[in-house]
């Protein structure tokens, strides 16, 4: 389905029961955000909601992707499988043999079809162009600034358009934009990204980068920017793909680039390359962690166009779930086929868990035949485009269910030996990663919890989970000398693994805790105990999920312990806590956790009443703010 306007999709949201109309006074400065983070975290991600009064003549449309369900509206389908289902026979039905004539032109109306995607430039200006402002001023648009310690406003869903300078080709990127003046932003693409191409390549020859920004329009355009597309594939390709109609462009007014003639607002500028850098940040980012402020290019508006009735289009992001976690679901759908058909066949499905903010945890399903395969598989993945981010990946068989959490983890801790199953590599990280030694670069973990071969299998025994006395061994752990907290309820769910608040005083206290727990003889059968810092709620999985697969170096932060006996198990020690120098000698800068200011909830508290907003929910940020070291984005 094809949306005409922004504003048709929030209607089919309206008639469809999913947008709350907010026309009470709120400010996009911080008041936005933790109305957002509150309605998003409820389950199934809360409603779409559309704030009227917010200082500007502009609406704010935000968690408008926020479900399963609306992640599917926006992309015009029912169900997000339908569009890997219809890739994987698209490209079944165009790579398939065909020996006659005849069986050969039946091809052609599937060339036909993918023409029909083509996006085309038309004549005239669009609707995006129905207002034009000759002198920018990004104070007359609705820019959020979402977390106390933020560098200040931030474009959340920019569709960043560029040209590779070489061969043309169009890339559509999404990088975040903070104001800097009423006509300068930063420009934050990362090296790894296309946009950091172009831009290497602009400064080669010594030319400005023209720049034109989308937000808003089809909601395919903004899904089509963050997808993982080959570097050649235009996005505008596969917008039109999924709307089933070709994006029809037309000319920016102040430089060569075009734009989706149906958009909302159109920022057109340029970065020069020869300009200095400019200091960006930080930013209260969709890892749940403040991105610290680093160098980046700064990009000059020249003129703004928007359409008359246009609405601005944001997105907040943070501790999860956010709106992105179901963005990232649809990548997770729509994604499986390709990767599938060209370098995995054995893939049967993938799972991006929230709370592992995308990069920092996938689970993969496959059709195990040999010996070996999941470590193939591991390689594999960690070489497929994007999925080099990856941090920990769990590698599981045709046997498992990896939508339900408790039961693929009950299937870790009965099949994975930590000596045998655990795997490292090395390479690119994030550049959002905080917890690795180096920038953008550290280690990985494949967990390898398929059935094993006979090839597979060693001396060391084969065991099962045993049931030990929580209290009384509870009771123990907190007498130990830096423990403050233990979380033990997982052994009766037959998932070998413990979870420990403690506190870190010397750079020997994980040592020396980890001797003293090892003393108590009821813990022999425990294979995972995971270290996380005090004030984190250790009975909260997706709590302790997204910490500890965010705050870990895997090589550097496990620790493998062998049986002392035969018999007993052996144990990987996770240490998921925060690091410093004194502690740990790390040398980057830690940051803090996303959180509302207590100004910020006090004021939402009293205005919920008044706001339509549906019974009263308590700011999410209440629960992490013992986890802050300070007030600022740096922890101290």
């Amino acid at each position: 389905m094809a949306f005409q306007s922004l504003r048709e999709f929030i209607e089919l949201l309206d008639k469809k029961g999913e947008l709350i109309r907010v026309s009470i006074p709120v400010n996009p400065e911080l008041e936005i955000t933790e109305i957002v983070d509150r309605i998003s975290k409820t389950e199934g991600g809360g409603k779409a909601l559309l704030f009227e009064n917010n200082g500007t003549n502009f609406p704010v449309l935000i968690n408008a992707y926020g479900s399963q369900s609306r992640m599917a509206m926006a992309l015009g389908c029912d169900s997000l499988d339908h569009i890997g289902a219809e890739i994987e026979k698209l490209f079944m039905d165009l790579s398939r043999p065909r020996n006659g004539f005849l069986d050969k032109i039946k091809v052609l109306p599937f060339l036909s079809t993918i023409a029909s995607w083509m996006p085309k430039t038309v004549s005239g200006r669009g609707r995006c162009q129905e207002v034009v402002m000759h002198e920018p001023d990004l104070s007359k648009i609705p820019v959020l600034k979402c977390w106390p310690a933020d560098g200040g406003r931030f474009i959340t869903l920019p569709c960043v358009v560029t040209r590779d300078p070489e061969t043309g080709i169009r890339n559509v990127g999404m990088y975040r934009m903070q104001v800097l003046g009423k006509d300068i932003t930063g420009m934050h693409w990362h090296k790894h990204k296309t946009g950091a191409r172009h831009y290497a390549g602009y400064k080669a020859k010594g030319t400005r980068m023209p720049i034109s920004v989308v937000i808003g329009g089809d909601p395919a355009y903004t899904y089509a920017a963050t997808a993982p597309l080959p570097d050649q594939i235009d996005e505008y390709l596969m917008a039109g793909f999924l709307r089933k109609k070709r994006v029809k462009l037309v000319k920016c007014l102040t430089n060569d680039l075009e734009v989706p003639n149906d958009a909302d607002f159109i920022l057109e500028g340029y970065v020069d390359p020869q300009e200095e850098l400019v200091w960006e940040g930080p930013f209260g980012d969709h890892t749940g962690f403040y991105s610290l402020a680093d160098w980046y290019p700064k990009f000059h508006i020249t003129c703004i166009t928007h359409r008359k009735d246009a609405v601005y289009h944001a997105t907040i992001v943070g501790i999860p779930p956010q709106e992105d976690a179901w963005i990232g679901r649809a990548t997770e759908r729509i994604f499986l086929s390709p990767m599938k058909l060209t370098m995995i066949p054995e893939l049967q499905d993938m799972e991006l868990p929230p709370a592992g903010v995308a990069h920092n945890l996938t689970i993969a399903k496959i059709e195990k035949t040999y010996a070996g395969q999941g470590s193939k598989v591991m390689n594999a993945m960690w070489g497929a485009g994007q999925m080099m981010f990856n941090k920990i990946l769990i590698v599981t068989d045709q046997e498992s269910d990896i939508k339900d959490y408790w039961v693929l983890a009950r299937k870790v801790s009965q099949l994975v030996n930590p000596l045998r199953d655990i795997h490292f590599s090395q390479g690119p990280m994030d550049v959002l990663d905080h917890s690795s030694s180096q920038f953008s670069y550290g280690s990985k973990l494949g967990i390898d919890a398929t059935t094993k071969y006979k090839e597979e299998l060693d001396d060391v025994i084969q065991f099962d989970y045993h049931l030990v006395d929580v209290e009384f061994c509870t009771k123990k752990l907190c007498s130990i000398n830096g423990v403050v907290s233990a979380n033990l309820t997982l052994l009766g769910k037959g998932i070998s693994t413990i979870v420990l608040g403690i506190m870190k005083e010397t750079p020997d206290s994980l040592n020396q805790i980890i001797n003293d727990l090892l003393l108590i003889n009821e813990l022999w059968g425990v294979k995972l105990i995971t270290y996380v810092d005090p004030g984190l709620d250790i009975f909260d999985m997706d709590a302790v999920c997204w910490y500890v697969t965010g705050n870990i170096d895997p090589r550097r932060d496990c620790k493998f312990v062998h049986p002392r006996n035969k018999g007993e198990v052996p144990h990987l020690v996770v240490d998921g806590t925060r690091k410093t120098i004194e502690t740990d000698g790390f040398n980057r800068l830690w940051p803090n956790p996303v959180v509302s200011s207590q100004e910020t909830i006090h004021k939402i508290d009293e205005l919920w009443p008044s706001a339509g907003l549906g019974p009263f929910i308590a700011s999410p940020s209440l629960k992490y703010n013992s986890l802050m070291r300070g007030e600022g984005a740096v922890s101290l």
